[in-house]
């Protein structure tokens, strides 16, 4: 059936998401979803917004959700836009903002969907190498020909942050380039770039609902900017998908926002978690990365990473493991309960006695 596709089809090697395993009796700690539900007020939001109007398509322009995230950021509802989840936003930012003759930098370990869009959407790219210690190095983009740069904030899977002072740095030094700052990972302990954006014309922040608001299953993604930027991407959506938000994802997101001390006492949760899990690890030997995200990215010395993962599995705790140059040595494990957590360490043991 293949003899059917468009060309561009046959070069495509997409973006493969953890797995979503069928069994309930698991420890899943590989795809970086927030161990806590969504906010009670998100639920109560959502059954109110079930009813005879969802014969009706939603707003367009999702307004009440762009001017209660407006409010809630210090913007104006002209400077956020949003999609259906971050990953289309990506793409519409990848098509409406990215596209050039000169190459998109990012860096040769990050968030591998870039590189499945450059691909989808005919974009030139150059891949620019984190540092020995796998953080972003700014003077490194410093002098480079390109059409753009994109950065994970914190990165993914490395889970290390960029400091704010750090993005200004990479926004002086492109003025003339839109540089995009993925966020979904901001809230667990990282300085957000929205900071910038009164005084950069040149920067665009996306972010997410499904990690810190814990909506991962409802697809909410936002993107920040001047109102040039956003211009940009709504010409690109209207041209794609003029309804992306549907009316329960609008009800449920605005109640996300509106219920503060809810997501202050999850983040707070998962990073307690994370410290205490980074403890118990290095106590067994392993490097731990920095993290401002809710999952740490591992090593350890005298144990290979993919046997780990499998000795995990046999004991129903599942990471995630990729097979990629210069990270195959690591794993990255999302941070579950305090239970889940506990769980982890006590089957790590197990492991790594298992092979002595």
């Amino acid at each position: 059936m293949s003899r059917y596709w468009s060309p561009i089809v046959h070069k495509l090697t997409p973006y493969v998401p953890g797995e979503q395993p069928k069994s309930t009796n698991l420890v899943k700690l590989n795809t970086n979803e927030n161990p806590y539900g969504p906010s009670p007020r998100v639920i109560a939001a959502l059954q109110a917004a079930v009813g005879d109007t969802l014969r009706l398509y939603p707003d367009p322009g999702a307004s009440a959700l762009r001017e209660t995230v407006a409010r809630y950021h210090g913007l104006s509802a002209d400077q956020v836009f949003v999609g259906n989840g971050s990953d289309e936003v990506l793409a519409l930012v990848f098509q409406a903002l990215l596209r050039h003759d000169a190459p998109l930098l990012f860096p040769d370990i990050t968030y591998s969907f870039y590189p499945v869009y450059c691909r989808l959407y005919d974009i030139a790219s150059e891949t620019v190498p984190l540092t020995d210690a796998m953080a972003v190095d700014v003077d490194a983009y410093a002098n480079r020909p390109c059409g753009g740069i994109i950065l994970a904030n914190p990165n993914a899977p490395t889970g290390i942050a960029l400091p704010l002072p750090e993005i200004r740095r990479l926004l002086e030094q492109h003025p003339d380039q839109v540089v995009v700052i993925d966020e979904a990972y901001v809230d667990f302990g990282a300085e957000s770039a929205i900071a910038l954006i009164q005084e950069f014309p040149n920067v665009l922040v996306v972010q997410t609902l499904s990690k810190s608001r814990s909506l991962a299953g409802l697809r909410v993604g936002l993107a920040f900017g001047q109102q040039p930027l956003i211009e940009g991407l709504n010409r690109v959506k209207d041209s794609f998908n003029s309804y992306p938000i549907d009316r329960l994802a609008l009800a449920g997101a605005i109640a996300a926002y509106e219920d503060e001390a809810y997501f202050q006492s999850t983040c707070k949760a998962v990073m307690s978690s994370r410290d205490w899990l980074t403890e118990q690890l290095e106590t067994l030997g392993f490097r731990v990365l920095p993290s401002a995200t809710n999952f740490i990215f591992v090593t350890h010395p005298e144990h290979d990473a993919a046997a780990v993962a499998a000795g995990l599995r046999t004991r129903n705790v599942i990471v995630r493991h990729f097979s990629l140059p210069r990270i195959a040595q690591y794993l990255r494990i999302s941070i579950g309960t305090q239970e889940e957590c506990a769980a982890v360490v006590e089957a790590m043991r197990e492991v790594l006695a298992a092979v002595h």
